[in-house]
């Protein structure tokens, strides 16, 4: 149902509230804190799911934890910006584990991605030996985060 506008209630929105911070809340669980009963709950979640609102359900790791708390936001120009140039970096791009997001931008740049590694060398390894090399790539501007003020999925779907 991408292109159809999905008519969402306030049960609907509590689902997806509760479920962006906590995916492994149980169905009985969650159907006393929205206040429905389980069978009406579940069939929500579910149609939530066929429609597409819900994508699916993952672990949320914590960078630090992992050695892994060097942000970077990095905006690129493309030498190219035909069809086929974006496909080809869209493509590549994937293929970057530490590129956590990118996006393309309305902008004097044309993608901004954000960048996680575990220190500004092997930030610099990633920017050298990967993101350089992607696609069409004319220009990186890098921009270092210093402090992770607010840093949440959509978990606060009102």
């Amino acid at each position: 149902m991408q292109n159809d506008k999905l008519d969402l209630d306030g049960f609907d929105h509590k689902i997806l509230r509760i479920l962006g911070y906590d995916g492994r809340i149980s169905i009985t669980e969650l159907a006393q804190r929205i206040g429905l009963s389980k069978s009406p709950t579940q069939a929500r979640v579910r149609r939530l799911e066929a429609d597409g609102v819900i994508i699916g359900y993952r672990a949320m790791l914590d960078p630090i934890q992992l050695r892994l708390n060097h942000v970077a936001f990095v905006e690129v120009k493309l030498s190219d910006t035909r069809e086929a140039a974006l496909q080809a970096f869209n493509t590549a791009v994937s293929q970057v584990p530490e590129i956590e997001q990118a996006h393309m931008i309305a902008s004097n740049f044309d993608y901004l991605l954000k960048v996680r590694t575990s220190d500004m060398e092997a930030y610099r390894r990633v920017l050298g030996e990967k993101i350089s090399a992607l696609p069409h790539v004319a220009s990186t501007s890098t921009f270092v985060a210093m402090e992770a003020v607010k840093e949440i999925g959509l978990g606060n779907v009102t």
